[in-house]
């Protein structure tokens, strides 16, 4: 016999389809509302430190938060009810974001200086990643996440080449130019070398000798190189990974609306919601 579910369970999974259920009016609904939450509450924050707006609106914009962390702090609570394991929630990345963003304004009241805390609310924009779960969004967002880790040896040999550049090449200004010129040690030195290097330039420490402004043009020639390179190798990954994808989600196209771009264990598509060939 069949075991009637309990008054809870039934909230449960209602609040479950409502959270999680992102392909359910609800669910799309409710993520709506949760991004523009967001969205609106690193806006006060941002309107906060506008010493004009807060003095005038001080009030408004406590208030307002208050309203947005008692939402947030509910949503979360559900949260860990709603699913089986709420110890996997509560220690996973989302997880750990939610609670942050609640927590500065439960310790302001403990704690007044607290508040400031609250700009930690802007790691909520992490949440839109999941909340827009377009299949064509997360599929490039797969394919940048394998570009950057099958790049990731690369990059760390070209950053390593890089430090050492830096360090040879503070050195040798630091011979050249000198306290008179403002190179008062290798680190700063080594310090205008990362300035120069990134086209940054702040211009707060200058070359002055005929031969320090000759490396300078150098550095300053490498550093677009140096900008370039990086960008190259992420590039080309990328590109290996698209042709890798696209030659796989080619088996999963769409017979009604020859739509592609499909996960390898997707059943339907996400264009028309025709039932995709096993292949």
């Amino acid at each position: 016999m069949r075991k009637m579910k309990s008054k809870y369970e039934i909230f449960r999974e209602k609040i479950k389809v409502v959270l999680y259920g992102t392909n359910t009016i609800l669910g799309r609904m409710f993520d709506l509302v949760l991004l523009g939450l967001i969205l609106l509450s690193v806006i006060l924050i941002m309107m906060e430190t506008v010493q004009g707006i807060n003095q005038k609106y001080h009030t408004q914009l406590i208030i307002c938060e208050w309203i947005i962390t008692v939402f947030f702090t509910i949503e979360y609570i559900l949260r860990i009810i709603s699913i089986q394991k709420p110890v996997k929630y509560i220690f996973s990345f989302y997880g750990i974001i939610d609670l942050l963003a609640v927590l500065p304004m439960y310790l302001s009241i403990f704690f007044p200086g607290a508040s400031i805390l609250s700009i930690v609310r802007a790691l909520r924009f992490f949440r839109l990643f999941k909340i827009l779960h377009i299949p064509q969004i997360s599929h490039q967002s797969v394919q940048l996440r394998e570009a950057i880790e099958a790049s990731k040896e690369k990059i760390l040999v070209f950053i390593y080449f890089v430090l050492i550049s830096t360090v040879i090449i503070g050195s040798i200004m630091y011979l050249i130019e000198g306290r008179e010129s403002g190179f008062t040690s290798i680190p700063m030195s080594i310090y205008w070398t990362i300035v120069t290097l990134t086209t940054v330039g702040y211009g707060d420490i200058s070359p002055q000798t005929p031969l320090g402004q000759f490396v300078a043009s150098l550095v300053m020639i490498l550093g677009y190189g140096i900008i370039a390179v990086p960008t190259g190798i992420v590039t080309a990954e990328f590109a290996k990974s698209s042709l890798k994808n696209n030659a796989v989600s080619g088996k999963k196209q769409c017979k009604k609306c020859n739509s592609q771009l499909h996960f390898d264990n997707a059943k339907y598509c996400y264009q028309c919601g025709t039932e995709l060939p096993n292949n």
